[in-house]
């Protein structure tokens, strides 16, 4: 089932998501329809408070083209990450159509459980770095754009809010 997706600014985004206890069947579906509703958006990651749930759940597929590799991470945590930097412009389904470069390290170990429940353990580079270390922050209520400049930032969250406006309208 597709979700819909929250558009900043949303009270929502900024919350830090409660871990996930146990793998139930609402959390494999949560999960199966995270993916759906990224694939549709279309993006490569999103992060559960994105789709109004507090809990710590993300998905992701940075693979553009050929067979995609869908990933679903609860409770994931950072346990490295390199010296390296990499930028990225990054952007993302919570604010449509803005953009901007972000400095993250290059590569990172991460743990999470997976939907059966077992822990995985990865080490992520490139694009895959960047998204999972983008969707983490979503659970911490941390969103791209917080990385940015204070005027860079508000011109940004003006749009979202005229956004909003505009959609409520219609």
């Amino acid at each position: 089932m597709i979700r819909p997706i929250l558009i900043h600014p949303d009270p929502r985004l900024k919350k830090v998501c409660d871990p996930v206890a146990e793998i139930t069947p609402e959390i494999r579906q949560l999960a199966a329809d995270m993916l759906e509703t990224m694939y549709d958006a279309p993006g490569i990651g999103l992060a559960a408070p994105q789709v109004g749930v507090t809990k710590r759940v993300i998905v992701m597929d940075c693979i553009k083209e050929g067979d995609p590799e869908p990933m679903a991470l609860v409770n994931p945590e950072i346990l490295w990450s390199s010296e390296d930097v990499s930028t990225y412009e990054e952007g993302c389904l919570s604010i449509p159509e803005q953009y901007a470069e972000v400095k993250r390290p290059a590569e990172v170990q991460v743990r999470w459980l997976d939907l059966e429940g077992q822990v995985q353990e990865r080490q992520f580079a490139g694009l895959w770095a960047t998204c999972v270390q983008h969707e983490i922050d979503h659970l911490d209520g941390k969103l791209f754009i917080d990385y940015l400049g204070p005027l860079k930032r508000q011109m940004i969250t003006r749009k979202m809010e005229k956004l909003k406006r505009e959609r409520a309208r219609a």
